[in-house]
């Protein structure tokens, strides 16, 4: 006897309380309803988060300044790995996603620095708001506030940051994206460098240097209006869209070591691969992370940014 599987089940009671049957079905599995999603947490797809790790946490810097990039007080959180002092340390920042701060993302960077068993990079995390990472029309700027005051101030404090990697998950995956092609790498001798670098950097100090990069579901769209449906607050007009369009973008990081993952169950998914393939270059170089079981939540950022902050250090070494 034909014994239904759980997901069939509940890919037909999904369908109908969607009031369609097949129709409801279809509609989930392409993601055009948030269904999808809800079935992936229901039918176990999205995972759950991995134990705490063993061993010494980070100790954790916590400061607030004012921006005068971003126009407001923020704060700047900065990890260190267990009995280390900054001298000498590179530099990793973190980027968080929309709707966090510097603080929840220091949380899973401590975490994921245990795990790793990190001890020879500093990470810093900073409030970015929900600027989507770029200058916006209001004159809000996280990317000058990175360059200009944190960069500054963690090498007061003894950091080394030239050059220094980022990584980011979700708005934070696709900041880190976009720093990275707007900004150099030092890659066999050899520096190559973005456009955009040199209109945010004074004269007086050379562009900093991003020597590789870590994106965890980055949150890319198509399109113009596909962002806007999703965030509102994401771009200011199409024409801010195109000029930060990280897969149009995507040659500059032809040379740039860049770990790019995200879940098989995401709403981000099909960019994603998209943006991996225009990576890769004409050569098809193998780049790490890939398409992984996962949803687009904390779990899966959990098990990963361990994978992902291994691959940073090892270049910054």
């Amino acid at each position: 006897m034909y014994r239904p599987s759980r997901r069939a089940v509940l890919i037909g009671g999904a369908g109908l309380i969607l009031g369609g049957g097949g129709l409801g079905y279809e509609l989930i599995q392409d993601g055009t309803l948030p269904g999808k999603y809800a079935l992936a947490r229901l039918d176990g797809a999205c995972g759950s988060a991995p134990p705490p790790p063993h061993g010494p946490r980070p100790s954790r810097r916590a400061v607030s300044f004012y921006s005068a990039y971003r126009r407001r007080v923020v704060q700047m959180v900065t990890l260190l790995p267990p009995s280390t002092r900054p001298g000498g340390l590179r530099v990793v920042i973190a980027l968080h996603g929309s709707d966090s701060d510097a603080a929840a993302m220091a949380g899973l960077m401590s975490t994921a620095m245990t795990a790793a068993r990190v001890r020879d990079v500093a990470v810093i995390c900073v409030d970015g708001g929900d600027t989507y990472w770029h200058k916006r029309a209001d004159g809000d700027d996280p990317v000058g506030m990175i360059v200009h005051e944190v960069l500054p101030r963690a090498r007061a404090a003894g950091l080394r940051t030239e050059p220094f990697a980022v990584t980011g998950l979700s708005m934070g995956g696709y900041g880190a994206l976009l720093l990275a092609e707007r900004y150099g790498t030092v890659l066999a001798g050899q520096m190559t460098m973005g456009a955009a670098a040199t209109q945010v950097t004074p004269a007086t100090r050379p562009p900093p240097m991003i020597t590789a990069v870590a994106a965890l579901s980055p949150a890319i769209f198509g399109s113009y209006a596909a962002a806007i449906a999703a965030n509102r607050g994401s771009f200011d007009s199409p024409a801010d869209f195109a000029a930060n369009d990280v897969i149009a973008r995507a040659a500059s990081l032809h040379r740039v070591p860049a770990w790019i993952a995200c879940g098989g169950d995401d709403p981000f998914e099909a960019q994603t691969v998209a943006l991996r393939s225009r990576v890769a270059g004409p050569g098809g170089r193998q780049l790490p992370g890939g398409i992984m079981a996962g949803c687009h939540d904390y779990a899966f950022w959990a098990r990963t940014m361990p994978a992902a902050l291994s691959f940073l250090a090892a270049h910054l070494a």
